[in-house]
């Protein structure tokens, strides 16, 4: 089994890298694989909506050359069993450039990530953190990807990593994420053995209330 997990600051090995590495420490202790993604630092267009992944059935958006059709392409290639997603605190929500990947990268990317956990990470200086957990679960939501918790909200804080390595409860979120994780894929793994059916997929149905 393997987790791939996704650096959304724009500093490689900053605060949230160091939280994310407490996550992937832990599921390698309990046998699990991971990887990291590292969105970049350069800028990330938002999903102007223009529809043309879907229009042409892609799995990518149309719109080519940066972090979101790489990391697209990498989860259609190789196969991963879970996600999960740091994000750093600017201005009380999540980095605008995660934003825009996360956008970008689920409209038209959802098979990969159907029935696949997912967890998220917020590094904050301070405050924001609460508000960029709320903003960054509803993609999940909307994808079917159950949603891994902690013993608090997965959240750390600090200015820059050591700090962040002297937040005892916030690390110890980490670890508690990751074994949450490993646990809920061995569960799964479990499930499959024994022939538990994945659910049944009705067609999707688009409404709106304009009458």
């Amino acid at each position: 089994m393997k987790v791939l997990l996704v650096n959304g600051s724009p500093h490689k090995e900053g605060c949230t890298y160091t939280a994310l590495s407490e996550v992937a420490e832990t599921l390698q202790k309990e046998g699990i694989e991971t990887e990291f993604f590292w969105i970049g630092n350069k800028p990330i267009g938002g999903c102007i909506g223009c529809g043309a992944c879907r229009k042409q059935g892609l799995d990518h958006c149309v719109f080519g050359g940066d972090a979101v059709t790489e990391f697209q392409a990498k989860v259609t290639a190789e196969h991963y069993d879970g996600f999960i997603f740091g994000s750093p605190v600017h201005f009380g929500g999540a980095a605008g450039s995660m934003a825009s990947f996360l956008d970008r990268v689920f409209y038209c990317c959802r098979e990969p990530f159907y029935l696949k956990p997912a967890g998220l990470v917020i590094s904050a200086r301070r405050a924001g953190t609460t508000a960029t957990w709320d903003q960054l679960n509803k993609y999940f939501g909307l994808l079917q990807m159950p949603i891994i918790t902690s013993q608090y909200w997965n959240m750390v804080h600090g200015n820059h990593p050591e700090e962040v390595r002297q937040d005892a409860e916030g690390m110890q979120t980490m670890r508690t994420l990751g074994r949450n994780m490993a646990w809920f894929l061995k569960c799964r793994e479990a499930g499959e053995k024994a022939g538990v059916p994945m659910p049944e997929r009705e067609a999707t149905i688009h409404t709106n209330f304009i009458r």
